[in-house]
């Protein structure tokens, strides 16, 4: 999931995306409003591979739609990268790639310099929190401006002083005897998921700092990238910890262990295969086979049953996205925080070709359950679709449809 100074110099990102959206934007809650768990409302991606001062509102169930090479995979992959950092990634290992990120028209400054930047904002009992990032691809990668703003105040603020070594220097609201507090933080963190560690929380502006902090940190990191691969789905797996890989190619071994958790879900999870897959589907099991591996069963009446390896692609698709949905935190390979109660927290389910493979009935139940899911706040979604998809979220309840098309 940075460029800073580029943007001051008027260079060129880009062509300039628009985002439409289906329902309109609610205004940032306050007060009472607020909602008791932080949730990402918008993600921004200023100058960010092919986008450039993209604004996209996120509500409980947002897919993004618009033509080939429009971004809608870019704009998943900046919340990811966003996800990873407040989860503690460094940067090298979020931005592999870094120069795949920078715009492709985006000239280098006098120091030969290019970047990237992005940013979102977060709700939550703080108030709406703003975090904008800047980041340095070429020559060396590394951080170069970060800033967290909330309440009209800057919050956090960190800026590259010295190119020579691998820190930016940061300050931070205090409110005390010293108004602002200064030290360096490392340029390959996001220093706002290092604050909790740095601040002491002794007055009431570093409680405010920590407050802000931890909503956006907690929003962000609850994030699960599912990519359902098919042609994975289909062999039997060894018995494991039964989470769910970002690929569900270890189905069966979630199966294996979550059908007996909570018959309620998985009463749901059959409802919706049945109703998913083609032939009716009475039950979903997994069987121990003779080496110690499991394989997914789809029952098809008293005494019938098929593997779920004979399935389609969109069935296996449709079912993986379904689980996901259903299942929650506790069986997808996430690391929520575990400081934060279950529920003051939501997960943000990322996926790129929500409906790939997909026919339209399938496509018509997947946004029906991902509607009714999301509804209550512990679920949101993110995802692309193609235009078709888009036409029939358009009118299903709850959705928000943003079309990044020029």
């Amino acid at each position: 999931m940075r460029a800073e100074r580029f943007a001051a110099h008027g260079r060129a990102y880009g062509p300039l995306m628009t985002v439409i959206s289906s329902v309109p934007t609610a205004p940032s809650p306050s007060g009472a409003a607020r909602p008791a768990r932080p949730l990402v409302g918008e993600l921004r991606l200023d100058a960010f591979a092919s986008h450039r001062r993209t604004v996209i509102p996120l509500g409980p169930l947002t897919l993004l739609t618009g033509g080939s090479g429009t971004g809608k995979s870019t704009a998943l992959r900046g919340y990811e990268a966003l996800a990873r950092l407040a989860a503690g990634d460094p940067l090298e290992d979020v931005f592999a790639e870094p120069g795949a990120w920078v715009p492709e028209r985006a000239e280098a400054d006098a120091q030969g310099r290019r970047g990237f930047r992005l940013g979102c904002t977060v709700e939550g009992p703080a108030g709406p929190v703003r975090l904008d990032l800047a980041v340095q691809a070429e020559p060396a990668l590394r951080i170069v401006g970060e800033r967290l703003t909330g309440g009209g105040e800057t919050l956090l603020a960190t800026a590259l002083r010295d190119p020579r070594r691998s820190h930016v220097q940061a300050a931070w609201h205090t409110a005390g005897a010293v108004p602002v507090t200064r030290a360096p933080l490392p340029d390959d963190r996001l220093g706002t998921a290092l604050l909790p560690l740095r601040v002491a929380g002794t007055t009431a502006g570093q409680l405010r700092v920590l407050a802000a902090a931890e909503q956006v940190v907690v929003a962000l990191r609850s994030a699960f990238v599912c990519d359902p691969r098919p042609w994975r789905m289909r062999a039997a797996v060894p018995v494991g910890e039964g989470r769910l890989t970002s690929s569900c190619d270890n189905l069966a071994d979630v199966l294996h262990r979550t059908r007996g958790l909570c018959a309620q879900r998985h009463a749901r999870l059959v409802a919706a295969a049945d109703t998913g897959c083609a032939g009716p589907v009475t039950g979903l099991t997994a069987d121990r086979l003779r080496d110690g591996t499991v394989r997914a069963l789809a029952g098809r009446g008293p005494g019938r049953s098929t593997p779920l390896g004979r399935l389609g692609d969109g069935e296996l698709r449709y079912l993986a996205h379904a689980l996901v949905l259903l299942t929650g935190p506790q069986v997808l390979g996430v690391d929520p925080a575990v400081e934060v109660p279950d529920a003051m927290q939501a997960l943000t389910v990322l996926a790129d070709g929500l409906d790939r493979d997909l026919d339209a009935r399938q496509t018509r139940a997947l946004l029906a359950l991902a509607a009714s899911v999301c509804a209550d706040g512990h679920v949101r979604l993110l995802g692309t679709v193609g235009e078709a998809a888009a036409a029939t979220a358009r009118g299903t309840a709850g959705t928000t449809v943003v079309d990044l098309g020029p």
